[in-house]
């Protein structure tokens, strides 16, 4: 696949809040709630506040060599996962729920913007070695968002009744999906390879977590890509203080919703916090804990815990208790040596109510880098831009603009009144001019007449453009066609589609394409034309 780009503003694209665009631009609403600037001085200060707080490097490197016996390290990922134990290794991290099949496109661009960071930082910064990890974040319970993939404008859905934590779930039943998948994709070049890796990595794994964890290196080995699955009860015990901390004081509660209440008087606020942070994770079951009367409550079941019972429990078992959004992030910079975080919009936007809270524990707070966005355009898309004489940036304009850009091309004018509009309004001006000089209270008057004259001008202009616009019913679907194609579901191509189409068709030279085309500390939404 040979590919070229073109790089746009976030604010023209007009699919960024303003708290991602204010974060961006480093407006002074937005700084205080951010410790490092996402550019290389950041990353060099952020080196500096590191050093001050060292995670556990061997529990981390243990406990990644017993997670690779079930898919051995490639080369470049065990040098890395070595690199771990010195101190001038650090990581890149990004993190997403396992989704089946990986869910949607920017997961797979979120993983490579690791990737291509801690390339570069590596190159920028002598001295310092910077690995990409993938932290899995397997304990969700949001079946509905992870148990379905887009393929060809159809919705795949994975039937089953299973609870609790995604990733612990059995992927018994997702090899109807594979075969539906295989069918739509066999006849691409590229397509039985993949199918067959899909198979290999769902249908023998026992769970979703070991599936992604599988399908994840199978893919990204070669570049070093370190993935984690945090659901472990070794890693958990070093958080043993923070959970307790929630479950006795609710101290995290506390302080981040003092950040809430500022960050929310310029900004819509993405996380709130629960009293409790902590879900209970156990067999089939990820339910919130609650503190009633005295007594520690599983919410949903008959599960009880007198304040003695849940500590014990939390000390003999920490593997039970689950971060929410609130104490994940602290989780993870907690084991990880970290340096900076790759992050969507929703995901950047709950990091920035979180910096008191890592402040009071003490630990690093991350450099945030919002992911890349990328749109591809195959050239049969490009072929249909210019027929229709649209640019790239045109295509974010909503259909009713570009409808209304194309007729007054090709009407050469003839539909706007704006020489009859500039006339009449010359016409008034002198009028007023006149009457300034027989008498001022006459101008109220031939104000109103302008604007009875003016406003039916106006009106009677888009009503042409109305008229127009049903002469040009082929264009009219044509432009649909191109917006559906490129935005499905009126949003986004990466909040949408899968990785699997593009994968079939070109094999792991799209990879190489997202790589190549991957920004890194730079900020821009990424269009990439197929060549």
């Amino acid at each position: 696949m040979n590919c070229s780009t073109t790089q746009l503003p976030y604010t023209s694209t007009g699919y960024f809040s303003r708290i991602i665009i204010d974060y961006l631009q480093q407006a002074p609403t937005i700084q205080p709630f951010y410790e490092y600037s996402p550019d290389l001085d950041g990353i060099r200060n952020a080196i500096k506040g590191r050093k001050q707080f060292g995670p556990d490097r061997a529990l981390l490197v243990s406990t990644l060599q017993k997670q690779y016996e079930q898919a051995p390290a490639s080369e470049a990922v065990q040098k890395n996962i070595q690199s771990l134990l010195q101190e001038n290794t650090f990581t890149v991290c990004t993190a997403h729920q396992p989704a089946i099949f990986t869910g949607h496109l920017y997961f797979i661009y979120k993983i490579i913007h690791a990737i291509r960071l801690a390339e570069q930082l590596t190159s920028d910064l002598p001295g310092h070695h910077f690995v990409p990890v993938f932290w899995i974040g397997s304990e969700d319970a949001d079946l509905e968002e992870l148990g379905n993939i887009w393929l060809s404008g159809d919705k795949l859905v994975w039937d089953t009744k299973q609870t609790g934590a995604v990733g612990r779930m059995s992927t018994k039943g997702l090899d109807k999906l594979i075969h539906r998948i295989e069918g739509e994709l066999s006849v691409q070049p590229f397509g039985p390879p993949l199918v067959q890796l899909l198979k290999d990595c769902y249908l023998d794994s026992p769970d979703i977590q070991t599936a992604t964890f599988k399908l994840l290196h199978a893919l990204f080995a070669d570049h070093g890509l370190i993935v984690l699955m945090p659901d472990d009860e070794h890693l958990k015990r070093a958080m043993q203080p923070v959970f307790r901390d929630d479950l006795l004081q609710q101290t995290p509660s506390s302080i981040v919703g003092s950040t809430i209440e500022r960050l929310s008087k310029e900004y819509k606020v993405q996380a709130n916090p629960r009293p409790i942070n902590l879900f209970y994770l156990r067999d089939n079951i990820r339910e919130l804990i609650e503190l009633n009367n005295g007594q520690y409550e599983v919410r949903n079941t008959e599960w009880r815990f007198t304040k003695e019972e849940i500590l014990e429990e939390l000390e003999t078992h920490p593997e039970r208790f689950s971060p929410n959004v609130i104490l994940r992030g602290l989780y993870q910079e907690s084991i990880l040596p970290n340096l900076a975080f790759i992050g969507g919009g929703g995901e950047t936007s709950y990091w920035l109510e979180l910096k008191d809270l890592f402040h009071h524990y003490a630990v690093p707070y991350p450099v945030l880098v919002l992911r890349n966005s990328f749109m591809i355009v195959e050239q049969k898309w490009q072929e249909k831009i210019a027929r229709l004489g649209f640019s790239l940036p045109d295509l974010f304009q909503s259909e009713q603009q570009l409808l209304t850009s194309l007729i007054k091309r090709y009407s050469n004018g003839h539909l706007k009144l704006e020489h009859e509009l500039q006339a009449a309004t010359q016409l008034y001006r002198q009028i007023r001019e006149k009457a300034e000089q027989v008498d001022e209270t006459l101008l109220p008057h031939i104000e109103a007449l302008e604007a009875r004259t003016v406003k039916p001008l106006q009106e009677l202009e888009k009503k042409m453009i109305r008229a127009e616009k049903r002469k040009y019913e082929d264009e009219q679907q044509q432009i649909h066609h191109l917006k559906s194609g490129l935005f499905p579901e009126n949003g986004l191509q990466e909040r949408v589609e899968n990785f699997l189409p593009y994968y079939a068709k070109w094999g792991k030279a799209f990879l190489d394409c997202i790589h190549k085309s991957s920004l890194t500390l730079e900020q821009g939404f990424v269009v990439i034309r197929e060549h």
